[in-house]
């Protein structure tokens, strides 16, 4: 049995090798370099280490997300008409700003002027603008609240967060102000150790504006999809999840992921368009995320809230 799970974990690095890594070369050159952006020091390039993440992937309806998706450039992805909520959720155990959880919520998207065909942007991913539309991203510091709302546009706030790990699950619980957001608990699926190696664009409304940001992840990950993926989702009261309480969230996922030690990095380059309508009172309407006053005053804070009220979820 030992020398089985030896060949085992050295198969899987000869996969990783093999595979091509998705981290543009310009971030790789910044290694030794260093930045220091509204008072946040980093260490370039920008990377977080060996943490645990959760992913689970739900059917939405897809007419109800095109409706929450602001401007006109964005399009609910399609997997037998239906859209995907995707929810992820990392602890951040190593990174430049200290520790912290990171609880996106999200809608699978293509970006660009037109309708495109279901499925082809999984396979042209950089031409159809595949990527997800944050709806809610609840963090545990301020700090982190700060650099990525600030920097990149994305829709910090700070909250109540745990991440939860047992022998057969992995959970997640984010509260608002004494009210739940979301709970997700996926069980874990069969220990697969697929090699894989992820480039995510996630778009963000900010400003007025819309902003493109892309991780790299590089992981093991071990998959379940269709029947033997399994979770529970439960979205709550808190006002960055009631959006999404408009979805017809489907209980049964897509698919399930756990990366128990993944590997990702930041791109510091970012791109930002103006959101638009055909109309002044339409622009006025957008949903186009929160001003520059939101971020002036933080500070660099790395305390966490109290946990999560977990009684509010328990089956």
């Amino acid at each position: 049995m030992k020398n089985f799970a030896q060949l085992h974990a050295a198969m899987h690095r000869s996969l990783h090798r093999v595979l091509p890594s998705l981290v543009p070369r310009r971030q790789i050159e910044l290694t030794g370099q260093y930045a220091e952006v509204d008072g946040i020091k980093y260490a370039m390039p920008l990377n977080s280490n060996d943490f645990p993440m959760l992913m689970a992937a739900f059917p939405i309806n897809k007419r109800a997300a095109a409706g929450l998706l602001p401007g006109k450039e964005m399009r609910p992805f399609s997997l037998g008409g239906k859209g995907l909520l995707m929810v992820t959720v990392v602890n951040c155990t190593s990174t430049d700003i200290g520790k912290y959880i990171e609880y996106s919520l999200a809608i699978a998207v293509t970006h660009g002027s037109r309708p495109v065909p279901p499925l082809l942007p999984l396979i042209f991913q950089k031409s159809f603008g595949l990527g997800q539309f944050v709806v809610d991203l609840p963090v545990s510091t301020e700090i982190s609240v700060k650099g990525g709302k600030g920097i990149w546009g994305m829709p910090k706030h700070q909250a109540n967060l745990d991440f939860v790990i047992t022998d057969t699950t992995v959970s997640a619980q984010y509260d608002q102000d004494g009210m739940l957001g979301c709970y997700i608990e996926i069980e874990q699926p069969a220990p697969v150790g697929l090699p894989v190696r992820l480039a995510v664009s996630n778009y963000c409304a900010f400003r007025g504006m819309l902003w493109k940001s892309n991780s790299y992840v590089e992981g093991t990950a071990n998959v379940a999809y269709g029947r033997q993926a399994k979770a529970r989702l439960v979205l709550g009261d808190a006002p960055g999840v009631a959006p999404l309480k408009t979805l017809g969230v489907a209980p049964k996922p897509v698919f399930t992921a756990w990366l128990p030690e993944a590997h990702c990095v930041l791109d510091d380059h970012f791109e930002a368009w103006f959101l638009t309508a055909s109309t002044e009172a339409g622009a006025a309407a957008l949903r186009g995320g929160g001003t520059m006053d939101s971020v002036v005053g933080l500070g660099q804070g790395q305390e966490w809230l109290a946990p999560p009220d977990r009684s509010r979820t328990a089956p």
